[in-house]
């Protein structure tokens, strides 16, 4: 009866499960370098398990020298630790650069290949060869090949574990079937070498095929060679945001390059230190620490903005307690450089203020003309009066000692001096309202102050401001108020004023030169807001222009601008007022903005 050769049997099967996992690699084209190192490593085992195989079968069937096998299998056992070494060097570095210098590696591999095929005529390799090792003799060379191969082995096993644990941690399946599927062969051939343990001609193929399984287990389930890992610790390092890893004692275990450059540190100012030993030049410090131990408490990622003195850079810094089954084991502290931000925000406030200063500098320019025909107005009125009383101050004066002149007389010409007194008052109080109004235009930014005021004082300004552009433009204005006059508002009225003075302004312009046309000025409430709407007839708004209002500088006015511009309109009613604004426009029909404002 046959007993089943079971060593044999395992290895034609293992042989078998290399052709399957040579295929599957090759189907994978194009072929990435680490992909191809690996198939380097599969054709390498499959050379020797299938010859070890053929070996075996036809030794046993027919009278054929088993050393004529050995000269094919040693082609992979000499080029299997070359192969191992690129493979861990491609893991490592993720691709590499082919230099004359890896030449190098193949110098022993071919020289002991050449020793072995010479072996008949000088034996350096094996003395006497036998497929059962215990009873083969080795011959001197045979160590020089066997250090330099467990010596690249060795090599390539440390690169390639200390690679998984950098990328995926000890406990990952990745690191360890790596560790196991690169330690196995290295250790059994190793100590069968070293004859500590019995060695058989199966046992060196048979474990290179359960370290390729191992491997081809990566590939099945975990992606091992879908893409070229990456070592995490290279990752970190060329990330634009810093980080700190400390232990639950706040203590600093593990940062990144970028946070050495960021905080112009040295690795000896970081190590063994705290986190608050380090960041001691913080302003907020104090905010910061109370941050950080509300996060470990709460149990949850909190964001702190964050400026150190020493860097003289602005962060967000984002605190995450760690945690593993419950219990905490550290903290992450990303830290996401926000300087330059922090600087165009205010260059865009600085820019911001310069451009309202000077929009609000151009339309006073604007209004000097018609400031100038308001107040000439009742200076000529009040010059006019002034003549008046002087005539009336005459004819008084000669009748005091004319004998016709009766008491009703003096009343009578007390009571012409009297109108022209009132008329001189109502002329100097609309001066004085102008020059209140110009001078509260006229303020800088700086000055502006929130105060409370009502829809007669707003509308009175606005009117005063925009009576003489309205008349040269030939444009009425028909005022609405369908709220008391003496509701109140608060906030910087100047900013509301040269916001409604800038959409009749527009208005006035979407008439195009016609002239004797409408604007309507409309004050109404609901809900407790106050909107107040500029409606014109005119062009109406285009698309484009639709598109852009509120969203960038933009002026429906073209080179005659002269307002805010409906961008800094729309920003003015929500910054100094907290309300909102909103615009209907039809093209050829005409266009109603409605700003909107709580009361």
């Amino acid at each position: 009866m046959n007993t089943i050769n079971l060593p044999l049997t395992c290895l034609i099967i293992s042989t078998l499960s290399i052709v399957f996992l040579i295929f599957y690699v090759l189907s994978k084209r194009p072929l990435a370098q680490l992909q191809k190192s690996f198939l380097a490593m599969l054709i390498c085992v499959f050379i020797i398990s299938f010859g070890v195989s053929l070996q075996d079968i036809l030794c046993s069937y027919y009278d054929i020298d088993p050393m004529d096998f050995e000269y094919f299998i040693y082609i992979g056992t000499c080029l299997l630790p070359v192969a191992v070494f690129f493979t861990a060097l491609i893991f490592k570095n993720t691709k590499i650069k082919f230099q004359k210098v890896y030449l190098l590696l193949f110098i022993i591999p071919v020289i002991s290949l050449l020793v072995l095929w010479t072996n008949p005529w000088h034996h350096l390799f094996f003395v006497k060869f036998s497929p059962r090792i215990d009873q083969g003799i080795v011959g001197p060379y045979f160590y020089v090949h066997s250090v330099y191969t467990y010596a690249l082995l060795f090599i390539s096993m440390f690169m390639l574990i200390q690679t998984s644990l950098k990328t995926s941690g000890i406990f990952s399946r990745q690191s360890i079937l790596i560790i196991l599927g690169t330690i196995i062969p290295i250790v059994i051939n190793f100590l069968g070498t070293l004859k500590l343990v019995e060695m058989s001609v199966y046992l060196t193929p048979i474990s290179f095929v359960v370290a390729m399984l191992f491997y081809a287990f990566a590939i099945l389930k975990l992606n091992f060679l879908s893409i070229s890992p990456i070592a995490l610790q290279k990752i970190v390092n060329v990330m634009s945001d810093s980080y700190l890893v400390l232990d639950a004692n706040n203590n600093i275990v593990d940062y990144n390059d970028t946070f050495k450059r960021t905080f112009k540190l040295q690795d000896l100012d970081i190590r063994k230190k705290t986190i608050f030993e380090l960041l001691h030049s913080s302003k907020n410090l104090d905010n910061f620490e109370a941050t950080f131990y509300k996060s470990i408490k709460d149990k949850k990622t909190y964001r702190i903005e964050y400026y150190d003195t020493k860097a003289n850079k602005y962060f967000i810094v984002e605190i995450s307690p760690l945690f593993n089954n419950k219990v905490f084991i550290g903290v992450l502290v990303l830290f996401k450089d926000i300087t330059q931000h922090v600087l165009d925000i205010k260059k865009i406030k600085d820019n911001q203020d310069m451009l309202m200063e000077s929009e609000r500098l151009a339309s006073l320019g604007q209004l000097i003309g018609g400031i100038a025909h308001n107040l000439k107005t009742p200076i000529m009125s009040i010059a006019g009066a002034t003549e008046g009383l002087s005539d009336l101050i005459k004819e008084y004066d000669s009748s005091i000692d004319d004998p016709e002149v009766n008491s009703q007389d003096h009343h009578d010409i007390a009571k012409d001096m009297m109108e022209w007194i009132d008329k001189i008052r109502q002329y100097t109080s609309y001066m004085s309202d102008i020059i209140t109004v110009v001078k509260g235009q006229a303020v800088t930014m700086s000055e502006a102050e929130d105060t409370n005021f009502d829809i007669e004082e707003l509308v009175k300004r606005v009117d005063i401001l925009m009576k003489h552009e309205l008349k040269s433009a030939l444009i009425y204005l028909n005022v609405s108020i369908n709220v008391p006059e003496h509701t109140t508002l608060h906030g910087d009225v100047n900013s509301l004023v040269q916001v409604i003075n800038n959409m009749i302004a527009n208005s006035i312009q979407a008439y195009q030169g016609k002239t004797e046309q409408n604007i309507d000025l409309i004050v109404n409430k609901k809900d407790n807001k106050l909107y107040i709407s500029v409606k014109d007839y005119g062009c109406g708004l285009p698309k484009k222009v639709k598109d852009k209002l509120f969203k960038e500088m933009v002026t429906t006015k073209g080179k005659n601008g002269t307002g805010l511009g409906l961008y800094m309109s729309y920003s003015t009613i929500k910054a100094h007022f907290g309300g909102d604004i909103t615009f209907e426009s039809e093209v050829g029909k005409g266009t109603t903005f409605t700003i909107i404002l709580p009361l």
